[in-house]
């Protein structure tokens, strides 16, 4: 796969947030949060770090954000890796927004 660091259109940047919804609520902040810190900044690199990130389980996908674990295996690339340091920047008790 081709990854470029071209900007998402509004069409593809809101497919994407929508297709990251999750079950569990915590996963839901983190990932709302992303997409209003970063969205009009993300390229179709990030777009598919996250949709890998997006395959895990709520449980798999919340130990990485909370840095319980680290990306193994097929998950352990430069696109994921560079997804999650974005997501695990957020400021504690910024969340009030979001919900």
């Amino acid at each position: 796969m081709n990854m470029t660091n071209t900007l998402l259109d509004e069409r593809e940047r809101n497919l994407l947030q929508w297709r990251s919804r999750r079950g569990l609520v915590e996963n839901d902040i983190f990932i709302e949060q992303f997409f209003a810190t970063y969205g009009d900044q993300l390229t179709h690199r990030h777009a598919a770090g996250l949709s890998a990130l997006m395959e895990l389980a709520d449980n798999d996908l919340l130990d990485l954000f909370l840095l319980r674990k680290e990306p193994e295996g097929a998950l352990d690339t430069e696109e994921i890796k560079e997804v999650l340091e974005l997501v695990r920047k957020r400021k504690p008790g910024s969340l009030s927004h979001v919900g």
